[in-house]
């Protein structure tokens, strides 16, 4: 069995970690600022994301239980905010039999006037920032 020197396993922990970082697409970095994130326009998501955002707006009332609870952004992919900063909601997805993938991620306060809204198809692995 090998025995290893502390400062050897520590230097390659560093290298190791290091090129983790270095390769990491661009994507996969937190953004700082909601602009980072690519755009989709609001005409441009399904009907049933529009219908979800106009409910976000009016203050509900929400299909979903978990709807309008705080959203943790564990993924690291939205700019960090503050705990209860982001705020989710369901997109309904045709034929799905459970809520499915599809969600809006809003944050801001009060929630009926969020100061950016995101939308997510493939639930939280990537975001787009929602514009008019």
């Amino acid at each position: 069995m090998f025995k290893w020197r502390r400062s050897a396993l520590a230097a390659m922990g560093l290298a190791v970690g290091l090129s983790f970082v270095f390769l990491l697409p661009a994507t996969a970095r937190t953004p700082h600022s909601p602009s980072e994130l690519p755009p989709v326009a609001l005409v441009a998501l399904p009907a049933q994301a529009k219908s979800t955002h106009q409910l976000i707006f009016s203050g509900g009332p929400f299909p979903y239980d978990k709807d309008g609870t705080v959203f943790g952004n564990r993924e690291r992919l939205l700019p960090i905010k503050q705990r209860g900063h982001y705020r989710e909601y369901t997109v309904k997805t045709p034929g799905a039999r459970n809520r499915g993938a599809r969600r809006i991620v809003c944050g801001g306060q009060p929630p009926t006037q969020p100061e950016v809204c995101f939308y997510t198809a493939d639930h939280y692995a990537s975001f787009s920032r929602i514009v008019p």
